[in-house]
């Protein structure tokens, strides 16, 4: 199936009875949506890296089962202005996610459970986002289930992320009794926990600047979500691991059966609507976030210096990594040029596979004055 390129302006090669459904897949930083999304298109397209922020932008792919069409509209972890202030990140990180859900038929809210600080409360700006659109249906998608030793702490997540509620009926979920040692030590995890990384998840729940001008919310509104754990209004809820194929394709048949009809908005062969380049940008940097320490990745540009099609098939790419510092060059080089070789072989690895021809990649690395 090819990836992208002249399909995408080519006319949708419409069936007799087309369906169509346009699905927002939203949630807190690194709650698992790319992975969620490769899987579902049976292709790694977009990047996926443990840190946050890996998404920078909306990102759409594409998937066709017979005569139903499936839009995936990937987007950047849900963040506030504050902390796209200082971390000096894209704008595209504030508007992406709630451009997309306002013009989706159906939102996939996802949730890291592993997250034991997290996942027992909506993201305070998904939240926002639901309360934004509710009109849009919702379902709930609990990621990571098997990194939980207790299954039965899967149906306290669900009651507390749900209100106890789910498509209408009150859901019965026995709550576990635990001993007096087992209560004190959750209340301390949870004084502990008040002190931790702001970046987590639903840490940073006050207003912050511009979240009422944002949002559309009023402050009432906006006070009350604070006080909000989760959402009653979901349809269904799923509880899988991302990289797990049959937990993945449950979904994919509720995403097909909901589909209604409607026209194809793409031919059948696009696979994404990210030109080559941006795919190579995008895997890059996922290799240089999953490698390089702390902030360097996230101050790093890069440049397409080279893109030649061989005529034996195979295509050379060279890519040119701007740093700001000579300290952040060195660790990009890493001892003896090991570091950067790795990031370039990595990377063409997974390009090739993306492209389905060989991928030869070059990396450089130059300081940026």
């Amino acid at each position: 199936m090819p990836l992208y390129s002249v399909d995408l302006y080519y006319d949708p090669d419409q069936p007799e009875n087309s369906k169509v459904l346009r699905v927002a897949i939203i949630g807190a930083p690194n709650a698992g949506k790319s992975t969620l999304s490769n899987q579902l298109l049976g292709r790694k397209v977009f990047a996926v890296s443990k840190k946050v922020h890996t998404t920078r932008s909306r990102a759409l792919g594409v998937l066709t089962e017979d005569d139903t069409q499936i839009i995936l509209l990937d987007t950047p972890g849900l963040t506030t202005p504050t902390k796209v202030k200082r971390h000096q990140l894209e704008k595209s990180l504030l508007e992406d996610p709630w451009n997309t859900v306002k013009e989706a038929s159906l939102v996939v809210v996802m949730v890291d459970v592993s997250d034991k600080w997290a996942c027992n409360k909506l993201d305070f700006e998904v939240l926002k986002c639901l309360t934004q659109y509710p009109d849009v249906p919702a379902v709930l998608v609990l990621n990571k289930v098997d990194m939980l030793k207790s299954k039965s702490r899967l149906l306290e997540i669900t009651a507390d992320l749900t209100c106890g509620v789910v498509n209408g009926r009150k859901l019965q979920v026995r709550r576990v009794i635990k001993p007096p040692w087992a209560e004190r030590r959750t209340d301390r995890e949870a004084r502990t926990s008040g002190s931790g990384d702001e970046d987590k998840p639903g840490g940073d729940v006050a207003h912050g600047e511009g979240s009422e001008a944002q949002s559309g919310l009023s402050k009432e509104q906006l006070r009350a979500l604070k006080t909000q754990q989760g959402w009653a209004h979901f349809k269904d809820v799923f509880m899988l691991s991302a990289v797990d194929g049959e937990d993945v394709e449950t979904l994919k048949r509720y995403l097909v059966v909901g589909a209604k009809p409607g026209s194809w908005q793409y031919h059948s062969d696009v696979l994404t609507d990210q030109t080559p380049e941006e795919i190579c940008t995008n895997t890059v940097r996922e290799k240089l976030l999953e490698y390089l320490p702390k902030e360097v990745p996230y101050t790093m540009t890069q440049a397409i210096d080279l893109w030649h099609d061989r005529e034996n098939g195979e295509l050379d790419i060279a890519v040119k990594l701007y740093v700001k510092k000579e300290s952040h060059m060195k660790m990009v080089i890493g001892q003896a040029g090991q570091m950067v070789a790795r990031i370039a072989r990595e990377a063409g690895d997974d390009l090739s596979t993306v492209f389905l021809r060989e991928v030869k990649l070059r990396l450089s690395v130059k300081v940026k004055n």
